[in-house]
């Protein structure tokens, strides 16, 4: 494989929201579906993805787009990079069987939509609160919630940054 082939094979996992039934279709079950901003990839983020691409035959993920992530209050500038770069960033991993976005604050509609037969959340996340397990239980879907990476986080990593970037300039 060339450079060329791995970027169209890397880009071939993007895929807009209009055409995401038809790109279901064809990956194997059970489907695992996460969603998150996923602004700055770390280590945290990529164990994360490989184990819930573990739990079944593909995983879709699906980002908040720039607007949904702004309105997570994550902070003014985020996120740092654009929908589009997260898009290939996420599109590039192993991991992923395919990405695309959702504009709403949460991914409940695309969830319904999709019907996957796992959801994977952050172990930040009571999944019994949360409205999209509901969701999944109601058509015999399961949802769960992986645990952290301990030590890896981009709000602190954002924060470690600007912190050392005061101290060099010093401002």
């Amino acid at each position: 494989m060339n450079d060329l082939d791995a970027k169209v094979d890397m880009e071939d996992k993007i895929c807009s929201r209009t055409d995401l039934a038809s790109r279901l279709a064809s990956l194997p079950r059970p489907l695992v579906f996460t969603n998150g901003v996923f602004d700055v990839l770390h280590r945290g983020h990529v164990v994360y993805l490989a184990q819930a691409r573990a739990l079944g035959g593909s995983l879709l993920v699906a980002l908040n787009t720039d607007a949904s992530a702004r309105r997570l209050a994550k902070g003014p500038d985020r996120p740092l990079n654009n929908e589009a770069d997260r898009a290939v960033v996420i599109a590039a991993l192993a991991s992923t069987s395919l990405v695309t976005w959702f504009d709403e604050d949460t991914p409940l509609q695309l969830i319904a939509q999709i019907k996957p037969d796992i959801l994977v959340k952050g172990g930040d996340y009571d999944m019994s609160r949360l409205a999209e397990t509901r969701l999944l239980e109601s058509y015999g879907g399961r949802a769960l919630a992986l645990p952290f990476v301990d030590g890896y986080s981009t709000t602190a990593l954002v924060q470690r940054i600007r912190r050392e970037q005061k101290v060099s300039t010093g401002n």
